[in-house]
């Protein structure tokens, strides 16, 4: 989940003599609940960790797009879609897989980062024309906006993501 916009609620701490105080951290390591502000007052019965996320299409991992869900997970998407065609057996797919990586943290709720096994969804391959991979197409408003065909570098996936979310 993207850190900027989800937060984990840390414990619920009642001091003697004093309202009910809802505490949240950013982690669940036990050094870091006394660093933390409360974000609320009210009484709760119990308290327990809790995992709240308010996060509006913020996903900072690749997702895997397929023949099902394809034109729900990518034509139907209102933010631009980074789409990666890969095969498990192919060498650059699995160099440029960290760099993908990569870029869905890095514009988590700006994008989203899908991945497409060419084998396991031979029909949307071919659909798109996909004959190397990996193949990268980004797609804006339902339609295919532009590819890139290799293992590239990161700062040449960067260019392109930022001339589409810059125009947003």
């Amino acid at each position: 989940m993207a850190l900027e916009t989800c937060f984990r609620t840390w414990a619920l701490h009642a001091p003697a003599g004093s309202k009910d105080r809802l505490l949240v951290g950013s982690s669940f390591a036990p050094a870091k609940r006394n660093a933390v502000a409360p974000l609320s007052t009210g009484r709760v019965a119990a308290p327990r960790p809790r995992l709240v996320c308010q996060a509006n299409n913020a996903v900072d991992e690749v997702l895997v797009a397929n023949e099902g869900n394809w034109d729900g997970m990518v034509i139907g998407c209102e933010t631009p879609v980074l789409v990666e065609f890969w095969a498990p057996w192919c060498g650059p797919c699995r160099m440029i897989a960290p760099v993908i990586d990569e870029l869905a943290k890095d514009y988590a709720g700006k994008i989203k980062c899908c991945k497409v096994n060419t084998d396991e969804s031979p029909a949307v391959s071919s659909k798109y024309g996909i004959r190397s991979i990996p193949t990268v197409l980004i797609f804006k408003g339902g339609e295919k906006k532009e590819s890139v065909i290799g293992a590239v570098p990161k700062s040449t996936l960067t260019t392109l993501i930022d001339k589409y979310i810059g125009s947003s």
